[in-house]
């Protein structure tokens, strides 16, 4: 049954790539018996009917086209594009179409699999050999853990902050636990299936039972990229009130900060403040956005203090924590600056545990990650080293 699938796909995308003239009944036979994108070997064909001068896939596949013009087969509604993915890659792509001088953006009707982020939805392409991780998905015979709603103050940065406090399943008072900080830990949460895998981790033993708080920012772009006020409410006033509520391990190599993107440059600056404070590090597609000549780094105006603070860490590096996780996705610009500051990192002194991932800069990316830097930071079979 597999191989007739496998054949009707090759003869379906042959006969797009001939230009074969199709009638309507045609297309809607091609329509219902093909799952899109098709993937046929390191082969992806994109297709979608509609009415438009042009046609493009919108991704953010390095290497590839920002805006991959679709072809249209003759007489037809019909447009598509074939590109070649590696193994086990996963993109997260649009479709954007202009009628004179509209433009519009949409979703592959095709396809059902969306991807969630805090600035919307997207289609998903899975190439060859990607599966979701069955540690990402919902297990029934994992105990969940407990999340606590909670609000701290913050005297640096005169106001109250948010904090949801995971708990792990078999959580008690006797008990002593190390501690994970997660920067934008709301989004962790509902884009990340971050308590699904925390749940799961800790179940199979991949993962040592940790409290873990998801924290939220302010104004984002102002207080993660070098900001002496959240770096402070962090380290000084975060640390010690959880410290004095539950059965924390009060040490730094039980401690550790995490964040993706602009998260990831606001974990390595509260650190670089903060030296020794935390333990371990694990930094996702972190924005290390750095120039070694002139000032033009080629990001908008959020970017130039990030830059500021990344040149001045290169030319000076520091060992600030024993460990850090490192992932990146290569279909994303950012894996040259990230490729960039390992040797940086190392030269401190500090061990370094680089993954790449053929995936690009989203939530999903960076969830497919957390087994390899969880179980790494806190392993489960090493939960005694701990008590």
């Amino acid at each position: 049954m597999e191989g007739t699938k496998a054949r009707r796909r090759k003869l379906a995308v042959n006969r797009l790539r001939e230009n074969t003239t199709l009638d309507d009944a045609a297309l809607r036979r091609f329509f219902d018996r093909h799952d899109f994108p098709i993937v046929e070997g390191s082969s992806c064909t994109f297709a979608v009917r509609a009415e438009a001068d042009e046609v493009f896939v919108r991704h953010r596949v390095l290497g590839l086209p920002e805006n991959l013009p679709m072809r249209r087969v003759e007489h037809t509604d019909l447009w598509f594009a074939v590109v070649e993915l590696p193994a086990s890659s996963r993109v997260e792509y649009q479709f954007e179409l202009r009628r004179g001088e509209v433009w519009e953006r949409f979703n592959d009707p095709a396809n059902p699999r969306i991807a969630r982020s805090p600035v919307g939805n997207s289609s998903v392409c899975f190439g060859p050999g990607y599966r979701v991780p069955d540690w990402a998905q919902y297990d029934p015979e994992a105990r969940p853990g407990e999340l606590l709603e909670l609000q701290i103050r913050s005297q640096a940065q005169r106001r109250d902050n948010r904090v949801t406090l995971y708990l792990p399943a078999r959580f008690r008072d006797t008990a002593r636990y190390p501690l994970l900080v997660v920067h934008d830990g709301a989004d962790f949460l509902e884009y990340a299936s971050m308590k699904t895998v925390l749940d799961n981790l800790i179940h199979r033993l991949d993962m040592a039972e940790t409290v873990v708080a998801f924290t939220s920012p302010g104004d984002r772009l102002a207080e993660y990229p070098n900001s002496g006020s959240h770096a402070r409410w962090i380290a000084h006033e975060l640390i010690p009130e959880l410290e004095t509520q539950f059965p924390l391990l009060a040490k730094p190599s039980a401690r550790c900060l995490m964040g993706s993107s602009f998260g990831a440059v606001a974990s390595l600056s509260t650190a670089v403040r903060y030296p020794q404070t935390f333990g371990s590090l694990l930094l996702q597609s972190g924005s290390f956005v750095f120039t070694d000549v002139g000032d033009d780094h080629g990001e908008g105006p959020a970017f130039d203090p990030v830059v500021k603070f990344v040149n001045r860490y290169r030319a000076r590096p520091t060992r600030v924590a024993e460990r850090l996780f490192i992932s990146c996705g290569v279909f994303e610009p950012l894996i040259v600056p990230n490729r960039s500051m390992l040797p940086v990192f190392a030269e401190t002194g500090m061990t370094v545990n680089y993954v790449e991932s053929r995936d690009g800069h989203n939530w999903e990316s960076w969830r497919d990650r957390l087994r390899d830097g969880l179980s790494w930071i806190f392993p489960g079979d090493a939960l005694f080293f701990y008590e």
